[in-house]
């Protein structure tokens, strides 16, 4: 049996990660989370152009509910975010150690680093419709994912330099922990 895959990125450091987010990462299958979510968007109409191409959910006012669809099968997974009725839908894979998601119209290469038990993801790499874009454009495009009080966490923060912010988004997910081996010390 191969590796999860974001096993398969991180390596050895994958086992330093608290419970819920090595659960939610080990898990296969289709599985589904439920959770919260606030969400920020910019108001640039360019940000607002990026936020349709790449689906990013719309603003909400306080926490909404989340549901988290993951299905792990194979050499890829396939992540569909439900925020309040909004769905947005991506495609995530391993390539020359990058994490890759396809989000709508952008191709992501996200650099997986674990920083004080978190998984911090940074953009190495971006194309839109084919066509490469600078990778420093992105440089303030920053996901963490972390654990508090047994919850899976999330925040998700995108600007763009000229054009402010994108989105950001954060919140948390009940992910089921039974399953998972205690982690080695």
């Amino acid at each position: 049996m191969s590796a999860a895959l974001f096993q398969q990125v991180l390596g050895a450091e994958f086992e330093t990660l608290p419970p819920a987010v090595r659960a939610l990462h080990t898990a296969s299958g289709h599985r589904r989370y439920h959770g919260q979510v606030e969400v920020v968007r910019g108001g640039n109409p360019l940000a607002r152009l990026f936020a349709w191409a790449t689906r990013l959910p719309p603003a909400g006012r306080g926490e909404v509910e989340v549901e988290m669809e993951m299905d792990a099968s194979g050499e890829d997974e396939k992540w569909t975010r439900h925020i309040g009725g909004h769905a947005m839908p991506s495609r995530l894979w391993e390539r020359d150690g990058l994490l890759c998601e396809q989000l709508g119209l952008a191709r992501f290469g996200f650099r997986l680093t674990v920083e004080q038990g978190s998984i911090v993801w940074r953009v190495q790499r971006i194309t839109v419709l084919g066509l490469r874009l600078p990778a420093r454009w992105f440089a303030q495009v920053l996901a963490r994912e972390s654990e508090a009080d047994g919850r899976y966490l999330f925040d998700v923060a995108a600007a763009m330099p000229m054009i402010g912010l994108l989105v950001r988004y954060r919140g948390w997910l009940r992910v089921e922990q039974a399953a998972m081996p205690s982690r080695a010390t």
